[in-house]
């Protein structure tokens, strides 16, 4: 039973990763002053960070065509038994309802394309992948691979902290008045996302602050909810950021100095597409189950 992996940009998987784990990425679309482009496909992070820090330029972002998703389905599927499809959150994108229900209701997909709602995106999107890539290899049916990702899809944490309220104004994920008076106020907020939506954690004033807090309640999240999976070896954990790479490996050090017993540490850079919404200079920090 051979069965095809498809996750979306979302995840933060470069290209030259997906072609050597054998999975296959949806680009998610990046939209600059009208014109759409791809991520990792011909739209470089040197291009995407141009265009953002330029204000007279409008950046957005959309997300992966129902018709371009079922397109590829059709395409493996004239290779492979199966498709497991995990995409982003529900709970930051409707349209990962729209493409679950295709799945379930069309009839060529019924039954060979399972796609997931795991409530996930950026580091905690990309770690369950390579879940499925090992239980795939263990000769799991996507039914059981798709039954388990449902299960634990809660079983995630994430917590950001932004350098500028700018880009979360931009993005209309914050409104104008409480942008200028964060920005006034030199407010970095905390954000945290538990499975569903982008929500406020905590506000202070330096990003070092920040970085305390986001240790805190990862603290907090391992020696209490996820605490029989952390003793149980079922727990990894993970650092993404936006152009602040010392910054990331430097938390990565002090994970690893707070969690000695957690044996695997992600640490990327996040996704344009997410990147869009909180700009340059973020860092962010969470935990996700693992099979």
């Amino acid at each position: 039973m051979s069965i095809a992996i498809v996750t979306d940009s979302n995840s933060g998987f470069t290209a030259e990763e997906a072609k050597s784990l054998g999975i296959e990425i949806q680009p998610t679309p990046i939209i600059v002053d009208g014109q759409m482009y791809f991520e990792e496909e011909g739209f470089s992070r040197e291009q995407f960070y141009a265009a953002l820090a330029d204000d007279s330029k409008s950046v957005s972002t959309s997300q992966p065509n129902p018709y371009d998703v079922a397109e590829r389905w059709r395409r493996l599927l004239k290779t492979h038994d199966e498709v497991i499809y995990m995409p982003l959150s529900s709970g930051l994108s409707q349209t990962a309802l729209t493409i679950k229900k295709m799945a379930e209701t069309e009839e060529e997909f019924r039954g060979r394309v399972f796609a997931l709602d795991n409530h996930r995106v950026s580091l905690t999107q990309k770690i369950p992948v390579y879940d499925c890539i090992k239980m795939v290899r263990e000769g799991m049916a996507a039914k059981d691979i798709y039954d388990w990702l449902t299960k634990t899809a809660m079983c995630s944490s994430i917590y950001i902290a932004v350098a500028s309220l700018k880009y979360l104004k931009k993005s209309g994920r914050l409104s104008p008045a409480a942008a200028m008076i964060g920005t006034l106020l030199k407010i970095k907020p905390v954000l945290q996302i538990q499975g569903e939506v982008l929500d406020k954690y905590a506000q202070v004033r330096k990003m070092s602050d920040a970085k305390k807090v986001m240790l805190e309640a990862l603290k907090k999240d391992l020696e209490g909810r996820f605490r029989q999976l952390r003793e149980s070896g079922k727990i990894a954990l993970g650092v993404a950021h936006t152009q602040n790479i010392e910054e990331a490996q430097a938390l990565v050090q002090e994970l690893h100095a707070l969690f000695p017993d957690v044996e695997k540490i992600y640490c990327d850079p996040l996704s344009i597409s997410v990147s869009c919404h909180v700009g340059p200079g973020t860092l962010g920090c969470g935990c996700s189950i693992v099979y």
